[in-house]
């Protein structure tokens, strides 16, 4: 009986990783070896970031909420808590598009807050 040779199967696995490697520079590119490594080290990096990127863009939102609410006169933490106590639920990411286009809207819940506190 003839033994089995897994080059079907190893031939496709490196052109897998190979595919994923395209766009890399050098080796790691063209060299199984090098771009295995790297295409390992990316994915880690993809899946960490995708989670860092939720943060980045709370910071982001936060920024923005802060900066529009000193322009009606109060703090991000005074506004934030304002918001809560007149029972308003509404999330970062709508108040800071709030701030950014729609001023108006936004001077409103800032009063709204001022009130409440």
């Amino acid at each position: 009986m003839p033994r089995v040779k897994g080059g079907t199967v190893t031939h496709a696995r490196r052109k897998r990783v190979l595919k994923l490697a395209k766009g890399y520079r050098g080796g790691k590119r063209r060299l199984f070896k090098t771009a295995k490594d790297q295409v390992m080290k990316s994915q880690e990096y993809a899946f960490r970031d995708r989670r860092n990127n939720k943060g980045n863009f709370r910071k982001l939102w936060i920024a923005r909420i802060n900066a529009a609410a000193r322009m009606n006169g109060m703090s991000y933490s005074k506004f934030m808590h304002g918001l809560k106590l007149a029972n308003v639920d509404m999330n970062r990411k709508m108040l800071a598009d709030l701030a950014v286009n729609d001023e108006k809207a936004f001077a409103d819940l800032a009063e709204t807050a001022k009130k409440a506190l």
